[in-house]
């Protein structure tokens, strides 16, 4: 069974015109707690497989998830902003800043020319969090280069994703990970 975007209504009627009723700050705040949460999810489920089967199985997991998810997300994405095939570095850009994975990263740096893009992650909350509890630095690279690669592709096929740097490659403090797109 193959189901298409329209038949799932983004929320009901009565769901929007409550949400519509918010004030616009109070309701950019509802959605970027919304984002929050998924991560959060996302995160207590990674702990949980590492815990019972360790990092290595859970970050199977977790790379095999994000690669389809990205792909969901970005043709989701391109039919809700009305963007074409074979989509040109920026407009690439412009709709991964609006990923889930985008908007739950507050502290990043982004640089958009026509053929080439890099993304820095320059705090991470989640690595940040990991730390705290004690826990090492999570090998996130292969999950996040899937993603990206995935959500790139999906929108042209013709888009590089190149990984600059990212755990557990040694960086500095003020940089945890760097993405170049480049057509």
């Amino acid at each position: 069974m193959v189901l298409h975007m329209s038949e799932y209504p983004l929320g009901s009627v009565e769901d929007r015109e409550i949400l519509a009723k918010m004030p616009i700050e109070k309701l950019l705040d509802f959605f970027f707690l919304r984002v929050r949460n998924l991560w959060r999810v996302d995160g207590l489920y990674f702990l949980g497989i590492e815990q019972k089967f360790g990092t290595e199985a859970a970050t199977e997991i977790d790379a095999g998830v994000w690669q389809i998810m990205a792909k969901i997300e970005a043709k989701h994405l391109r039919k809700m902003f009305q963007v074409g095939e074979n989509a040109d570095i920026p407009t690439i850009i412009s709709l991964l800043r609006r990923s889930s994975w985008a908007l739950d990263q507050p502290f990043k740096t982004v640089e958009v020319s026509n053929n080439r893009a890099i993304i820095s992650i320059d705090r991470c909350r989640t690595q940040e969090a990991r730390l705290k509890k004690g826990l090492d630095e999570f090998p996130c690279k292969k999950v996040r280069f899937g993603s990206l690669k995935n959500f790139a592709k999906t929108l042209n096929p013709n888009v590089e994703v190149n990984c600059l740097v990212c755990p557990l490659d040694k960086h500095p403090p003020n940089l945890w990970c760097r993405w170049e797109f480049k057509l």
